[in-house]
């Protein structure tokens, strides 16, 4: 039998969504998009979010970038599809606080998520994988 170590296993993780995003694409009809960068390494994302009342029942994106970026706007979009914009909004607070090294992140709340942990060991790269949840935060406060 063969064990993967945590890091490992997480890797898999963000590089099964670099693979095969999820949510890639226009969504249309949606109630907001935005188009946002990150100039330090070139990511560049498009974000369709798609409102009934409170609740976010579409979210989408397309972009280009590098492998967190892209795998955590991916991540990003199938765990806050559903939730409500105040679920969401926290759910992404949640995401900065741990990339900022402060609260370790809950395995329970965030499941997947956590993988996103491991790019913390390269500072340069938070930025890449916050671009989708900054988006999402500005997103959000556009609700029709």
């Amino acid at each position: 039998m063969v064990r993967m170590s945590l890091d490992e296993l997480y890797k898999e993780v963000i590089l099964d969504h670099y693979r095969t995003p999820r949510n890639r694409g226009r969504l249309d009809p949606h109630d907001v998009k935005l188009e946002r960068n990150n100039p330090l390494c070139g990511d560049e994302l498009e974000l369709y979010l798609k409102f009934d009342g409170e609740d976010l029942v579409g979210v989408a994106f397309e972009g280009k970038g590098c492998s967190i970026s892209m795998a955590s706007a991916s991540m990003m979009t199938e765990k806050v599809k559903g939730l409500d914009v105040k679920q969401a909004r926290a759910m992404a607070e949640s995401i900065k606080r741990m990339m900022a090294g402060e609260e370790p992140g809950d395995i329970n709340e965030l499941g997947d998520l956590v993988s996103l942990k491991g790019v913390v060991k390269y500072p340069v790269r938070i930025k890449c994988a916050l671009l989708g949840w900054n988006t999402l935060l500005e997103g959000l406060d556009e609700v029709p």
